[in-house]
């Protein structure tokens, strides 16, 4: 008699809907026939994969070379009807890619309801800070929604469940607890190689013959899970609970929710203050790295083809909540980013030739107005950098970082301040100012660059001029940069200033592009605006065709402009520029209408005469 179980796996478009069930070797299958008490659990195949010795006909046989044996009993029997081979799928391992045997085993399990752990961990859920914020939410509901946690397996190694148990019955021995801490004891002095050399006998001698070792391991989960406790808790160095959990997202199912789960179940409370999860990297075409497929970036060809460094910047740039997108292009492009940023520092550097902080370093006070900007620029992007390597938003600051190098200084600042670092005497004011700014930000940006680009700055923090000591490595937050801007001039100042140089360089780059001029300084520009824009350009004076690098530039009533004037991208701002006919001055390259006037220095302006042998020329603004 072979009874009929009713199943939610069976379908009316698959199959006869009549299939053989066996709950011992499919889990399926003995889901459904817990319902069925009269069903037995049979388990005829030992964990080497062959039929025990209580099998008929197939004992001692392995599964998978039993095929053949049925079809010729069938045939012995003279009840066979038909033999056909057909091709079907089947599991594998997923490592191995070998056929898995399913079978029915004692195991170890943690009980998530009997003693209330699994509301007991959804509780202290809510007192973790969660990067990215979903993290909360997807732990929350794996353990909610998992079974008994199954903590044993049947593998050759690993860290053993070191039980023993009745031959008979399967059950513990009563004095679990003590015999486990004097195996734990013996693994503390000669290695986990001790409890599979014990025999029952050494623990046991009296009770010998009904006792017997498991040969179960734990589940490497458990193992990583009570890292919290072996680790943090047993080294006075660290603190407990951890400051942060960081692992890949699939760990929401492993590390994260297993040291949850023991933690709670050993303290009551959560092992980490915060758990922040990464993406994984994956190819241009959103792609998995894999062997198989090819399409693998070997992290050792990117060092030694672009260097280390290079490849921090990559990591650091990208936002890991998401998946981290490689490439042989991506790639070219950071090193690209790389070069900018090293590039500024070279920059500064070298333009600190001959600077002595100790004797040459400005106070604040009387740095020009365009040098206090950019040190107060460099003073809140720090406060920004820091918030953001505090948050773990390492691609928010290198995006800052990057942003400020190529825009505030490549595009602005250091072009500015090239004329006076080169023209002005070597002790101006005007050189001096310039080097102070430059000093204090090299010596903040090195600290930015420290903890991604770590080579690169041990390299800038070694020709930062003055006295150091110790390493970059060594260093914290640069404190000498000030905030305090000239009142007339902050921030919205040099932002209008510079929307204003971004349109007269389009003109400029008109008439370029028509063989009108060669250069910025070959321009003379006329600037007719509204009142509030006449008001901040006069502020500047005769220093404002240093902000433009242009030979001539003036800043006149609205009102006032011709009608070839050109209307810009800013409201109430005309344009002419036109080519100077003045010749050009052999130093400065500025062209000037007073060249010559020092019979002397035939072939400079007046201003460079006033450098060369004069008292020099005196700067304010720029």
């Amino acid at each position: 008699d072979v009874p009929v179980v009713m199943s939610e796996f069976v379908t009316v478009d698959a199959g006869t809907g009549l299939v053989h069930t066996a709950p011992g070797h499919g889990p399926e299958d003995y889901q459904v026939c817990q319902r069925y008490p009269d069903i037995e659990t049979v388990n005829p195949v030992l964990a080497n994969g062959c039929y025990s010795e209580e099998t008929l006909l197939f004992a001692g046989l392995h599964v998978l070379k039993a095929d053949n044996r049925v079809i010729e009993v069938l045939e012995e029997k003279k009840v066979l009807l038909h033999v056909e081979k057909i091709q079907h799928s089947y599991p594998c391992c997923w490592r191995h890619k070998t056929p898995v045997i399913f079978r029915a085993t004692p195991q170890w399990f943690i009980s998530l309801d009997r003693n209330k752990l699994r509301q007991s961990a959804l509780a202290v859920v809510d007192d973790v800070e969660w990067s990215p914020d979903w993290g909360q939410a997807r732990l929350a509901g794996m353990i909610e929604q998992r079974g008994d946690w199954c903590i044993s397996r049947q593998r050759a190694w690993g860290a053993p469940i070191c039980f023993l148990v009745d031959k008979q019955t399967g059950a513990p021995h009563p004095n679990s607890a003590e015999l486990m801490r004097i195996v734990a004891d013996k693994v503390e002095q000669t290695g986990i190689e001790a409890w599979f050399a014990l025999d029952a006998a050494d623990l046991i001698p009296e009770q010998a013959d009904q006792y017997e070792k498991t040969t179960d391991v734990l589940d490497v989960w458990f193992d990583s899970g009570v890292t919290h406790y072996c680790v943090l808790r047993q080294r006075e160095a660290l603190d407990w609970p951890a400051d942060i959990y960081l692992e890949g997202s699939d760990q929401h199912r492993g590390w994260f929710q297993s040291s949850l789960l023991t933690a709670v179940a050993i303290d009551g409370q959560a092992p980490y203050k915060m758990v922040l999860t990464h993406g994984f990297t994956v190819d241009a075409n959103g792609r998995k790295m894999s062997k198989s497929l090819g399409n693998v970036i070997d992290p050792d060809k990117v060092i030694k083809q672009l260097g280390a460094d290079v490849l921090r910047q990559w990591i650091a740039s990208t936002d890991y909540r998401n998946e981290q997108t490689v490439s042989d292009e991506i790639l070219k492009r950071t090193a690209d980013t790389y070069r900018r940023l090293r590039n500024t520092a070279r920059f500064l550097l070298a333009n600190l030739n001959g600077f002595d902080p100790a004797a040459n370093l400005l106070p604040n006070e009387q740095m020009l107005a365009l040098d206090r900007w950019i040190v107060a620029r460099a003073a809140s992007l720090q406060t920004e950098i820091k918030q953001a390597f505090d948050d773990y938003q390492f691609h928010v600051a290198s995006q800052k970082i990057h942003h400020f190098c190529t825009v505030d200084m490549g595009s602005f600042y250091l072009d500015v301040i090239k004329d006076r670092q080169y023209t002005t005497q070597v002790n101006s004011r005007a050189r001096r100012s310039a080097q102070t700014a430059m000093y204090h930000i090299v010596e903040a940006l090195c600290r930015w660059l420290m903890p991604v680009l770590s080579f690169t700055a041990d390299e800038i923090w070694q020709h930062i001029p003055g006295e150091r000591q110790g390493s970059v490595f060594l260093a914290t937050w640069y404190d000498g940069l000030s905030s305090d801007e000239d009142q007339q001039m902050d921030h919205a100042f040099w932002q209008r200033v510079i929307s204003l140089r971004n349109e007269v360089n389009k003109a400029i780059e008109q008439l370029r592009s028509e063989g009108v001029l060669g250069s910025g300084l070959a321009a003379e520009v006329s600037i007719y605006c509204a009142p509030e824009w006449l008001a901040s350009l006069k502020l500047l004076d005769d220093e404002l065709r240093f902000v433009l690098i242009t030979s001539k530039a003036e800043a006149l009533p609205l009102d006032a402009k011709p009608a070839d004037a050109v209307a810009t991208e800013l409201a109430g701002v005309h344009l002419v520029v036109t080519a100077s006919a003045a010749p050009k001055c052999a130093r400065c390259w500025h062209r000037r209408y007073d060249i010559g006037v020092s019979a002397a220095h035939p072939e400079l302006c007046q201003r460079c005469v006033d450098n060369v042998v004069g008292e020099g020329e005196q700067r304010h603004y720029a």
